[in-house]
């Protein structure tokens, strides 16, 4: 990455001579609420896309306050010294894009341990603002926290907010708009650690971002990127920084690190002093308590599967699935619709032909625009709902922590449990979400277990709703797709190189949702979801359409006769095969309308639904695991994933022929 491109006062002065709008970088660790103050500021003005060169997304939007500013909301990071690439790219936008204002975002709950971070954008000379955030439950909890003596001590403003109640938001946009870059505080080290960056800081003689304080620091503790650039900016001074940087790190004997640690802390405990303050006897909220048992595997494991049967089961399969597409599905497609559009079509276009295209079997409307609004939609509405009110909520979190120990043994960390959640929505979006993951090993197996065995919620929805009907049919499915996930990804941790990395995760406050934010990340999710696959409905449709009319259709599936066939099931079954090709949800729609025609017995619909479950990734799946894996892993992981579904659906059948179980 282009490290460190502008000196920061020289972008401050061409932004306002030229007129364009000025920066404002939110930073911070993650789930300290950035996101949140990002929307409150920008509003719908909101782009996201890869920051150059990477895989890490960043989101951006517009505000008027005062000026035109941009607003960035870079990835978590939680120091200077960057470990994960979330962070390297943090750093590149502080930067490289040289913002006007940095807004340092912390939780007012864990003020001590995130205020290091400050420390070092103030060393830094950054354009510091310190927003204190969730100071709700900080002061639910009896925490009293001086701002304007924290302030004096930080010489920055600071601001005590409560954005998702929108508390301090007034102040923080005041602050932005009348930020005054002045002489921040100096904190001092001990005498030798301030002698040790004082004998590097003054063989640097180039022009940078950072102060050269804050550069003999990243120098010390070996940042590569950092050291790259001054190798090439100080040219024949290098050798005598690198010199130095040896004979420090050296006396030292690998201790600079903790040392450095260790002195921030104490620091920190100074500023604090005064200014932070702990009842004797503190009340333990309701939401702390809530916390505790969410991340406890005594009490966490029955409060998860509590979530699931009243969140997957109850919510998206009885009332989505079951009510809901009852409804539009059965009553105003089937009984009114259909119908009514059948006759307007026939009236208008005289030819049986083109009648078939919009309104025969495969028929744009009757099936595309049927299953797509009928069927798929109030499946993943609810789902999309169900996802929102959990994470507005500070549950996701938690859950990580509580599978981090099982996801290990399957070369994941907790942090993965995010785009496996977001796959029981859509495996697409889910897929582009895996690269949030920290290594590439975890993402390719993480890309691996989406495609076999998290189905999305529309086939979620489907299945949860068809094998309800059937005693001991939804326990079969739900043990095979747990048993194959947990032994895939076991295999799969085995057979890649590479180690499982360390995980650490931030715990926002456990809070009831608010209504708003819940019902925006639906709608935003809805939207995203819906414009991807109506189109890819209506195309599903015109080319089964175009199969029909050609005789391909019927071929088809008299060639996959045989292999249903082999899994005990009619050769009308190869249809939800030939639909899941396209689109998962569209082959769950499928098996949708064979259950209703009564073709399937209690054992064929577990083996059917096992199978498609498993079976190959849809089109627009493939397409982004080709993006983000590239060609060979997506195809690997396509003829893998084909083989073990057709393999365990075969392995199904013939175990319930013999036991008898349904």
């Amino acid at each position: 990455m282009g490290l460190f491109k502008k000196k920061a006062s020289c972008h401050s002065a061409s932004s306002e001579s030229n007129g364009a709008a000025k920066k404002v970088a939110l930073v911070g660790n993650p789930n300290v609420g950035k996101s949140v103050l990002f929307n409150a500021l920008t509003g719908a003005y909101v782009t996201v896309s890869n920051y150059p060169g990477t895989s890490v997304e960043v989101a951006r939007g517009s505000a008027v306050i005062g000026d035109r500013y941009e607003i960035i909301d870079t990835p978590g990071m939680y120091s200077l010294l960057p470990i994960t690439e979330e962070e390297r790219v943090a750093r590149e936008i502080l930067l490289s894009e040289s913002p006007d204002v940095v807004l340092h975002v912390l939780d007012a709950r864990n003020l001590e341990r995130m205020l290091t971070m400050t420390l070092q954008l103030i060393d830094a000379q950054l354009p510091v603002v310190l927003v204190v955030n969730i100071m709700d439950e900080a002061e639910r909890m009896g925490l009293v926290i001086d701002i304007p003596l924290l302030q004096e001590k930080l010489g920055i403003p600071v601001i005590g907010a409560a954005t998702a109640k929108k508390r301090g938001l007034d102040e923080i946009r005041r602050a932005i708009a009348g930020y005054d870059r002045k002489k921040h505080a100096v904190f001092g080290y001990s005498k030798r650690l301030e002698e040790d960056i004082e004998s590097v800081a003054r063989l640097i003689r180039g022009d940078y971002p950072l102060s050269n304080k804050s550069l003999a620091l990243l120098l010390l503790q070996r940042d590569e990127e950092v050291t790259a650039l001054l190798r090439e900016r100080e040219g024949e001074g290098f050798p005598a920084i690198a010199e130095m940087i040896r004979q420090k790190t050296f006396e030292r004997r690998e201790s600079f690190h903790l040392d450095l640690s260790l002195e921030r802390k104490g620091i920190v405990k100074g500023i604090l002093a005064g200014v932070f303050s702990v009842p004797a006897n503190r009340k333990i909220t309701f939401s702390e308590r809530l916390s505790r048992w969410a991340v406890s595997p005594v009490s966490g494991i029955p409060l998860l599967l509590v979530v699931l049967y009243f969140g997957l089961y109850k919510f998206v399969g009885d009332f989505g699935a079951g009510t809901l597409v009852d409804f539009l599905e059965g009553t105003i497609f089937e009984r009114y619709f259909n119908p009514w559009i059948t006759g307007v079509v026939k009236e208008v276009i005289p030819w049986d032909i083109l009648q078939e295209l919009f309104v025969g079997e495969y028929g744009v409307i009757t099936l595309g625009l049927r299953y797509a609004v009928g069927i798929i939609l109030p499946i993943v509405a609810t789902f999309f709902l169900f996802f929102s009110l959990l994470e507005d909520s500070g549950y996701f979190p938690r859950l990580a922590l509580l599978v981090d120990r099982v996801f290990k043994k399957i070369g994941l960390t907790g942090r993965a449990v995010i785009p496996m959640v977001l796959g029981f929505g859509c495996d697409t979006m889910a897929t582009m979400v895996t690269r949030t993951l920290e290594t590439v090993r975890e993402r390719i197996i993480a890309t691996l277990l989406l495609a076999l065995a998290i189905p999305c919620s529309a086939q979620l929805g489907v299945i949860l709703a068809l094998l309800s009907k059937a005693p001991g049919a939804l326990l079969v499915w739900s043990v095979c797709l747990l048993l194959i996930f947990l032994f895939i990804g076991f295999l799969a941790a085995r057979m890649m190189p590479g180690e499982t990395p360390m995980f650490y995760m931030e715990l926002p406050p456990m809070r009831l949702p608010q209504l708003s934010n819940v019902f925006t990340k639906t709608y935003t999710r809805m939207q995203w979801y819906f414009m991807e696959i109506l189109p890819l409905f209506i195309l599903a449709s015109v080319l089964l359409w175009i199969g029909k009319i050609t005789h391909f259709f019927e071929k088809a599936v008299e060639g996959l006769s045989p292999v249903m066939a082999s899994l005990g099931l009619p050769k009308e079954v190869a249809v939800a095969f030939i639909f899941g090709f396209f689109r998962r949800d569209y082959g769950a729609a499928g098996l949708y309308d064979l259950q209703t025609k009564g073709i399937l017995n209690g054992r064929q619909l577990t083996v059917a639904a096992v199978t498609l479950t498993l079976f190959i990734p849809c089109v627009a799946q493939f397409l982004i695991m080709k993006r983000e894996r590239g060609m060979k892993v997506a195809l690997a992981i396509g003829l893998f994933v084909s083989g073990l579904a057709f393999g365990s659906g075969w392995v199904l059948n013939e175990f319930l022929v013999v036991t008898r179980l349904l």
